[in-house]
């Protein structure tokens, strides 16, 4: 994959704290783990050792996902922006013309996706169809439980 991610301010340094903390403490720890398991003896029938071997492999192959993602991304700064359209990082209020509820998410890239947060995917459904719509546009996605349809009645830059 060579094309970019879009990430927040925030999701860039976050990932940037996380491989330092697994390079800086993670791999030096589970390779000790493995030195000390290998003291015990017989590697064929040794628990820790396997333990601490997954555990490397695990941590080898997120430091390599991250350096990836963190080479390839690119922060959207939104401090410029004048909030007349959805854009990656804007939050936007939508009004659910079914339910006749509020609902209020800041679309965001996939790793930092949690709608329990109040964070939609760029890549989700209803993420994609918001992109590019004005304030008071009403807008129709096609979600897995059917058609809903937004009328978004608040976009701003945080």
């Amino acid at each position: 994959m060579s094309h970019s991610v879009p990430m927040t301010k925030e999701s860039f340094e976050s990932l940037q704290e996380e491989l330092k903390r697994l390079i800086r403490e993670e791999r030096p720890r589970v390779i000790q783990d493995i030195a000390e398991a290998r003291g015990h003896g017989d590697l064929s029938e040794n628990a820790e050792y396997d333990a601490a071997k997954n555990r490397q492999s695990f941590i080898e192959g997120r430091i390599q996902e991250l350096q990836d993602k963190l080479a390839r991304a690119y922060v959207v700064d939104l401090t410029n922006l004048k909030p007349d359209k959805v854009v990656f990082g804007a939050t936007v209020t939508l009004y659910d013309t079914a339910t006749e509820e509020e609902v209020t998410y800041r679309i965001v890239g996939e790793d930092e996706a949690d709608i329990k947060l109040g964070k939609m995917s760029c890549t989700s459904p209803v993420g994609k169809a918001l992109i590019g719509h004005k304030l008071d546009d009403t807008v129709k996605v096609k979600v897995p439980a059917g058609l809903k349809e937004y009328e978004i009645i608040d976009i701003k830059y945080e």
